[in-house]
């Protein structure tokens, strides 16, 4: 898999810089043509609305590479006026143009943007240079006519001129991006307001979204590397479809992440639940969908004891999926005896879900991440070669065996009635 601090992303860096750095006009408009939604709410540029491309070209959108928004970042009240965020992202499939979505989900005060650039390329909305994203919105771009490579790196920068906060940011992305000012770069890796990366595409069958937590999210993996299950997936699909992956570290399939003291949400996020709207239906292509949730349900305090609540939220997922011709592909829940919440009684609940996963009671298909990573003489633990260290979390290797256990043939097709 490519690596990425090469001589070719470090030209793109600077060519971003130089780009940014010469705007000088400041503006708050806000168009017609900038369609802002709220986070939840139905978008018809989601690709299972089957979105129309600009009048003058051909292809439909699919998108290359997301990432669900999961908390206000900490300690940024005032956002980062006057500086250039710099998201670096992988993309799964290519495409001839691209468009952004960037959202203000978490910020309180009104997020303008005076430039935004792909790759270096100027990006509007709404015909215009500077948008202004409402708090609890987001802002899909103009389509910019941009080649964009399968299975590459690809630079989303813009600069943010006034204050405004607090960031909706990404955190633990295992990917370094950037932020900089006219003095200094710093790396980072959190991705910040960008949500995803649509591209046209003329062949490709569509998005394959995956709503997972941190062992779809990749925590454990290497920096850098491209080493998470998904990615592992997209290179065995030889990049023709759009992998969406909407892991968030510590998410629940049931509870939303509590708030802190100072009502901004920890890390885990909204439940896969509460958010599916969002992640899954909307996103630009999507054609299936698969479930990688309910492990930290079972582990996480306060922990489900009850595992027909766990399948019962599963299926609702299946059949909301169903309603809008989306084929479901699940997994079951991986060992972690080992870990500092494993126990008899949470492990009896996670081996009763996955009994019922493989029961094909809940899903069209079903991927068995379990089997492929346990150990055989200990069947609660993860195999040592696939430990990052934890015993929950997975190494490259780990991921490497997830990516591979999936057959083909479960990710495409029509989807079951819901008569289970």
């Amino acid at each position: 898999m490519p690596r990425r601090q090469g001589y070719a992303l470090l030209i793109a860096l600077v060519a971003g810089t130089a780009a940014l750095a010469a705007a000088v006009a400041f503006g708050t408009s806000l168009t017609a043509g900038n369609r802002q939604t709220p986070l939840g709410a139905p978008d018809s540029r989601g690709a299972a609305r089957n979105p129309a491309a600009p009048a003058n070209s051909t292809g439909t959108w699919v998108a290359t590479w997301t990432a669900a928004p999961v908390s206000a970042e900490p300690d940024t009240r005032r956002g980062y006026p006057g500086r250039v965020i710099r998201n670096i992202v992988h993309t799964s499939v290519g495409g001839d143009a691209a468009r952004i979505t960037l959202s203000n989900l978490f910020g309180t005060t009104p997020l303008v943007i005076d430039q935004a650039t792909v790759n270096t390329r100027r990006v509007a909305f709404g015909g215009q240079p500077t948008v202004t994203v409402a708090a609890g919105r987001q802002v899909v771009s103009d389509p910019v006519v941009v080649p964009v490579a399968p299975d590459a790196d690809l630079e989303v920068a813009f600069r943010t001129p006034y204050a405004s906060g607090p960031v909706t940011q990404h955190p633990n992305t295992h990917q370094t991006s950037y932020l900089a000012d006219e003095h200094a770069t710093w790396s980072t890796t959190r991705w910040r307001y960008l949500t995803a990366v649509d591209v046209r595409n003329t062949t490709s069958p569509g998005a394959i979204v995956v709503l997972g937590d941190s062992l779809t999210a990749g925590s454990g993996s290497t920096t850098d590397a491209d080493s998470r299950w998904p990615d592992v997936l997209s290179d065995r699909l030889r990049h023709a479809y759009g992998i969406a992956n909407q892991g968030i570290a510590g998410n629940r399939l049931l509870r939303d992440s509590p708030l802190a003291r100072n009502g901004v949400t920890n890390l885990g996020g909204q439940s896969g639940t509460h958010r599916f709207e969002r992640d899954v239906l909307n996103v630009a292509g999507a054609q299936t969908v698969i479930i990688a949730l309910g492990i930290n349900d079972v582990q996480q305090h306060p922990q489900e004891a009850d595992p027909d609540r766990i399948t019962t939220g599963l299926r609702a997922l299946t059949e909301r999926a169903h309603a809008r011709g989306l084929r479901v592909v699940g997994a079951t829940l991986t060992p972690f005896q080992g870990y500092a919440t494993w126990s008899p009684e949470s492990n009896r609940v996670r081996l009763a879900v996955n009994e019922e996963i493989r029961a094909g009671r809940i899903f069209d298909a079903f991927v068995d991440f379990d089997r492929a990573v346990r150990d055989p003489y200990a069947p609660n633990r993860i195999l040592p070669e696939y430990d990052s260290g934890d015993q929950l979390h997975f190494n490259d290797a780990g991921y490497r065996a997830l990516g591979q256990a999936i057959d083909l043939g479960t990710v495409d097709g029509t989807p079951k009635s819901d008569t289970f």
